[in-house]
């Protein structure tokens, strides 16, 4: 229902928390397929654990306690949108 809506009126954004739980490998493959055709209109923030959905990410975010009690913030930038000739120098 959420992905009818979602292409009769794209929102700018849309926030999902582990709603591939549930599924088979089979349908989290096209459930990360679909997010990524989606991702064309709308900007996704998807909670999970599958590393099949992940693996459709451009960024990824993580925390991971490298000392008891002090939790710290880990991000990948996975943009394969962009060759590494394109990329603009930062001074």
């Amino acid at each position: 229902m959420l992905v009818g809506i979602f292409q009769f009126q794209p929102a700018p954004f849309c926030i999902l928390d582990e709603v591939d739980a549930p599924l088979d490998e089979t349908n989290v493959g096209r459930f990360a397929k679909l997010i990524h055709e989606m991702s064309a209109t709308t900007q996704f923030v998807v909670i999970t654990h599958s590393k099949r959905t992940m693996s459709q990410a451009d960024v990824i975010y993580g925390v991971t306690m490298q000392e008891p009690g002090v939790s710290k913030i880990v991000s990948v930038n996975l943009n394969r949108r962009e060759a590494p000739d394109n990329r603009r120098a930062v001074a």
